[in-house]
């Protein structure tokens, strides 16, 4: 546990000395997180992309059947997917996920440049730099949008995708006005301020979830807005609620190559199974699955089921 990679972001450091404590100060039940954790840091690496360092978490078997590219959500971090990945490590798949600039332990971008096409073109250039060919692509809520950038604009071997929680949101000019604000203060500034997990959770329970989560994925999800650079909030929340990219997103749907799974909650209030049946319809190799007794946040509600989810669609199409 004593190693550090290098370099390594001082968001990483700061986490990591946290953990360190943790040990030997806290609860029973929070040393072993904090040792959970501090395990899954050794697979953690860094590398500079666009002149900021990309945190990327790389583990699997040494000879892997396949790799599976894991791109998290909007205000979110790698680490939703640490359960996901322990179950497609363990099928034989080697499993990279990482983080946007601006999100869990990557750098913020003093430049503020926190665009979908943004997002892309670090993607391509964390890809490149690691050599990965031929791989699977899991996306959850706002990284579909990075996803369909990247494999539209970009040379790429992307085999397949599976897109959760994700759809075609209906908008309009009213819409594309109020809901940034109202969003950026729900998230921005007043969850943002919460030093306690419980209200976050209870909002998440009454509002985004249809099960029961973890205490340790609780946190997780706590830990997702300290880590996320306000800015990036406020402009991706802008992009994705603009007529603009509402307009935008049949056209980049339909343009997809790779077979392309859409899977949605029926319990999700936000991205519902309907808005994920409509852009399924739109793409050329679309598929389509709504999961009963699920809301927003399957990566935590229910990680078992979405990593069969992503090894089927794997399977039928590798």
């Amino acid at each position: 546990m004593d190693n550090l990679p290098e370099p390594s972001s001082e968001k990483f450091r700061a986490y990591r000395l946290k953990l360190l404590d943790q040990l030997e100060t806290s609860t029973q039940g929070e040393r072993n997180r904090a040792r959970y954790e501090l395990d899954l840091m050794r697979n953690s690496h860094f590398v500079s992309v666009g002149g900021l360092l990309h945190h990327y978490h790389d583990s699997g078997p040494a000879n892997p059947v396949g790799t599976v590219l894991l791109i998290h959500g909007w205000d979110c971090w790698w680490m939703w997917w640490h359960r996901i990945i322990r179950e497609l490590n363990a099928a034989g798949y080697r499993t990279v996920a990482y983080d946007m600039k601006g999100h869990g332990w990557s750098e913020n971008d003093p430049q503020n440049r926190y665009h979908i096409t943004d997002f892309a073109r670090d993607l391509d250039g964390l890809i490149r730099t690691l050599g990965l060919q031929e791989v699977h692509v899991a996306a959850f809520s706002f990284g579909p949008f990075v996803a369909l950038d990247y494999v539209n604009n970009y040379p790429n071997s992307v085999r397949s995708m599976v897109f959760f929680n994700f759809g075609y949101l209906p908008n309009n000019d009213f819409i594309s006005k109020a809901a940034p604000a109202t969003i950026n203060f729900v998230f921005n500034i007043m969850m943002r301020k919460l030093t306690w997990w419980l209200p976050a959770y209870m909002f998440a329970r009454l509002v985004l979830s249809r099960n029961s989560v973890m205490m340790h994925d609780i946190k997780v999800g706590f830990e997702s807005l300290a880590f996320c650079a306000s800015e990036a909030i406020e402009q991706t929340t802008q992009q994705i609620t603009a007529m603009e990219t509402t307009e935008m997103l049949p056209e980049m749907v339909r343009a997809v190559k790779a077979p392309v799974l859409y899977v949605g909650g029926e319990g999700d209030v936000i991205m519902t199974c309907e808005n994920a049946r409509k852009l399924q319809e739109m793409t050329e190799s679309g598929s389509y699955l709504c999961v009963p007794d699920c809301g927003h946040l399957i990566t935590l509600e229910l990680p078992q089921t979405a990593a069969e989810i992503v090894l089927r669609h794997i399977s039928s199409n590798s």
